[in-house]
């Protein structure tokens, strides 16, 4: 018999590792807690309550009766009563996902106030204004948040007092100001829903408790999991809990901290504080906050006891900690802690540091930071000089560099990007309902907040390029525009380049120069504290690394770069790419042959052409294997187009006789789906001459670099197999050619043959094919396409967003690999495969050998490589290490 299901749980029960059932910020609650630390104590309603409430529109049976005996011994413990009259116990309700969702999820604070409890909450803090402002709050949140009023219309009305008043501030108004909002807004609430305000504590608890439940799946919450790929299905915690005030005067405070610096990674205590102020101000950005070092003069033993909790709670979770917390009348409360979102520089930084401080191990660094973060740091920098005066300079609150069009709403921000228009969202500060726009944007831009505000956080979190603070701007969005304190106007429409690492912004684009970090990874020589952990992290990864990294290169360029960025080898080099520019006269020469002596003239002019470009590639890659496929496109990618060919005809009063041939061919040669017609193998056993001139430039090649004295490696890949008997014909030839050159030069050639397997009956039959293969790539891309049957180009023109959307697709397969599908024909081919030749290599050489995920899953089902374009290679290197780290442990990234 199992024990029934308990859905409340108080601080003192949970800890860290019941973040599934109490969320993030419940399971740090209670470790909190656990650890001593001055936390107001309160009660968690887990995920689990949440689930049954998504699923059946209703809350557990128990939860009430659970709910009213946990309230019952908070009451007890705090000496209060919720909403009495006299000296009132208020409690917040705060969501708590299991993982952090910042702002994308609601919360209600001063839960607990009517019109009798706000004249002893009055009576007993002396205070009547803070009393007035807090029922005002209760008022505004819960009219939004739980009964769907419009919030603007609280916005308006407050905006219509302080503008009566002459003041700019909420907190220039007065108790008897407040009083008079307070009641316009329930005035509002009653003309909007035909309801009063509930006066009851105990409705207004429970109904809050269900509008965070609801607020999972709002729309800018399934916007933000949908992004940052976060389950549906997991539902959210709520946090309720006693309510403390840093809005009781100027002894009092709230404030956000991080442990180190969340942009850079440097140590020290990074954040803000807002005197006399009250739960969201600081995060909402409303107004601007003062640095964290101000708290060390206004009350220097709060001060001292904050840097001893954060240092505790760093040493605790060894890591980067992100903290909340309010000064109430000179004592502190710690309201919340979560490991900190931070930027990729500061990722990689952090856990250096921490490594060389020995807080962590090398293991442990290294599952700390991803490819994703890596890739990032390598984009390119503006190029700035000192003659570039910036148009504002505001908190540099995630790094990178961004240029676009100014835009001053989510909707437009959106609406360009759907036209493929870069993008700066402008904003005097963000809140939840622009996440769409955040998502679209290159960078965001606001004149209000630090590195604690809604944008700095989300923005980190995305990795998108961030400034705020910028108090130089003066944003109008109705007029759509900015001004700057010098008068200079910017429009929406004007372009400006957002520089997230200096904190400044710029009128017009900026030139762009390589990353720090990306000629650091070609030279491996660190040239500051980001790169040394850079290369640092990289090293580690190669040490424990069981999967192979190769390159995806079709020149010698592309191959001398891919081995300074530490390629082992080519696992892909597609021999159509050197068919064209001034080539492509020949291979027309070839097609437009009509008898064998013909075609065997152009593919003589053809041959040491190729040699030519194999030779450089085995050159640049001596010592590494070299995986050469031979023609895959159908032949008419080499002539002009059809419909080209045909206008340029009839327009011509003396035709060009060459062009009717061209014309002639085309026509001849063309197919209804190209894709799936007359290329790869077909190709190659079709057209007589073709695969022998390749293989023998192949051939000729490694003759040549052998003579030189190097160590070519060339392996010779047949594309487009799809039963045994074509690989069988095309092997037969390629070794007849190679027997030939062998006999010819009087060298011993050892070029393995392969196939490369993308098409589920390749994969499905591959136990057959592998009698015949020495190795198999996989080449995920045309899989992906064969076995959903779609085309890429057309599909992600059209239907892919709808789908993306509509949760059809998480991700894109093209993007990510669908393991379900794709994945499982992979693990198929691999185990017959190998079961027919044990020394069977196997790789991949698609795109998805660049992806981090795909990675993970690849180490997973055996292969021996991935191969990906130059760019990718360090993050491959790194996603490879970590992957045979986390398959050790059966661990994932904590963060």
């Amino acid at each position: 018999m199992t024990a029934p299901t308990k859905y409340v749980y108080e601080f003192a029960e949970g800890g860290r590792e019941m973040a599934a059932l109490l969320g993030g910020k419940g399971a740090g609650l209670a470790e909190m807690t656990r650890l001593g630390l001055p936390v107001p104590p309160g009660f968690t309603v887990t995920t689990e309550a949440c689930k049954v409430y998504l699923k059946t529109g209703e809350e557990p049976p128990e939860l009430a009766i659970e709910t009213a005996r946990a309230l019952a011994g908070l009451e007890r413990t705090m000496g209060r009563t919720l909403g009495a009259s006299d000296d009132p116990l208020l409690v917040s309700v705060r969501s708590g996902a299991r993982f952090s969702m910042p702002g994308m999820m609601d919360t209600i604070l001063d839960i607990g106030l009517n019109d009798r409890s706000v004249t002893g909450i009055a009576k007993a803090s002396g205070q009547e204004r803070f009393a007035w402002d807090s029922y005002r709050r209760l008022i505004q949140m819960f009219g939004h948040t739980v009964m769907g009023v419009d919030g603007d219309l609280f916005e308006r009305a407050i905006a219509a007092h302080k503008a009566r008043r002459e003041v700019t501030g909420d907190h220039d108004l007065d108790a008897a100001e407040l009083a008079l909002i307070t009641e316009e807004f329930k005035a509002i609430i009653r003309k909007e829903t035909g309801e009063d305000f509930p006066q009851d504590p105990a409705e207004q608890l429970t109904r809050a408790i269900r509008a965070v439940f609801d607020s999972w799946n709002g729309e800018r919450a399934r916007v933000y999991r949908h992004r940052e790929h976060i389950s549906e299905d997991l539902g959210t915690a709520v946090n309720v809990q006693a309510m403390v005030f840093g809005n009781l005067g100027d002894d009092s405070g709230t404030g956000v901290t991080f442990t180190r610096d969340p942009a850079t990674g440097e140590r020290g205590m990074y954040g803000d504080y807002l005197p006399d102020a009250q739960g969201e101000d600081v995060v909402a950005g409303v107004r601007d906050a003062l640095p964290l070092i101000e708290l060390k003069r206004l009350n220097p033993r709060a001060y001292v006891q904050l840097s001893d909790h954060l240092r505790t709670l760093e040493q605790h979770y060894r890591d980067l900690c992100d903290v909340e917390f309010t000064v109430e009348r000179g004592k502190l409360w710690i309201l919340q802690t979560r490991v900190g979102k931070r930027t990729a520089e500061a990722a990689f930084r952090i856990a250096h540091d921490l490594r060389e401080e020995g807080t962590i191990d090398s293991d442990e660094a290294l599952v700390r930071v991803d490819g994703t973060e890596l890739t990032r740091l390598m984009f390119p920098r503006f190029d700035t000089t000192p003659a570039d005066v910036p148009l504002a300079q505001g908190v540099p609150a995630s790094p990178g560099a961004a240029v676009g069009v100014v835009v001053f709403d989510s909707a437009e921000a959106v609406r360009r990007a759907a036209a493929g228009e870069a993008t700066v969202l402008v904003r005097r500060e963000t809140t939840p309902d622009d996440l769409p726009g955040m998502i679209a944007a290159q960078a965001v831009l606001t004149s209000r907040g630090g590195k604690t505000s809604h944008a700095a956080v989300v923005a980190r979190g995305m990795g998108k390029v961030c400034v705020c603070g910028a108090e130089a701007l003066t944003v109008d969005p109705t007029a759509r525009q900015f001004t700057t304190e010098s008068g200079v106007l910017v429009h929406e429409g004007d372009t400006v380049s957002v520089d997230g690492t200096a904190g400044t912004v710029h009128l017009g684009a900026l030139p762009l120069t390589a990353s720090d970090v990306g000629r650091a990874l070609e030279t491996g020589t660190a040239s500051g504290p980001l790169t040394e952990a850079v290369l640092g992290a990289l090293t580690h990864a190669d040490s424990v690394r069981r999967l192979e990294v190769r390159a995806n290169a079709d020149t010698p360029e592309d191959a001398v770069r891919a081995r300074s960025l530490g390629a082992q080898g080519i696992g892909l080099c597609r021999t159509e790419h050197m068919f064209l520019g001034e080539r492509r006269a020949l291979v027309e020469a070839m097609i437009l042959a009509r008898d064998d002596s013909a075609r065997q003239e152009a593919l003589a002019a053809l041959l040491p052409l190729q040699r030519e470009d194999f030779t450089g590639i085995l050159t640049a890659m001596d010592g590494l294997p070299v995986t050469i496929r031979l023609i895959d496109p159908p032949l008419h990618e080499f002539l002009p187009d059809r419909t080209e060919l045909a206008v340029r005809l009839a327009r011509t009063e003396h035709p060009d006789p060459h062009d009717r041939e061209l014309l002639a061919a085309v026509e001849r040669m063309h197919e209804q789906n190209p894709m799936l017609g007359l290329r790869g193998v077909r190709l190659g056993l079709a057209v007589p001459g073709l695969m022998a001139m390749q293989v023998r430039a192949v051939a000729e090649a490694v003759v040549e670099r052998l003579r030189a004295g190097g160590r070519p490696r060339a392996e010779i890949m047949i594309p487009l197999v799809g039963t045994v008997e074509e690989l069988r014909l095309a092997r037969t030839e390629t070794e007849r050619v190679l027997a030939e050159v062998r006999e010819e030069t009087g060298t011993t050639l050892d070029c393995p043959i392969g196939t490369m397997i993308e098409l589920p009956r390749a994969a499905l039959t591959a136990g057959r094919i592998a009698e015949h293969a020495d190795f198999f790539s996989f080449g995920t891309n045309d899989l992906t396409q064969t076995t959903w049957g779609l085309s890429r180009d057309d599909a992600e023109a059209s239907f892919f967003p709808l789908y993306l959307d509509k949760g059809v697709f998480t991700v894109s397969p093209f993007e990510t690999i669908d393991q379900e599908g794709v994945g499982r024909l992979v693990e198929l081919a691999v185990e017959a495969g190998r079961a027919v030749n044990s020394r069977l290599e196997t790789g991949v050489c698609g795109e998805h050998g660049g992806d981090p995920e795909s990675i993970h899953f690849f180490h997973r089902v055996g292969l021996d490589y991935v191969s990906c374009s130059p760019f990718r290679i360090p993050a491959a290197r790194l996603e490879a290490g970590r992957a045979a780290l986390m398959d050790i442990t059966g661990g994932s990234d904590s963060r």
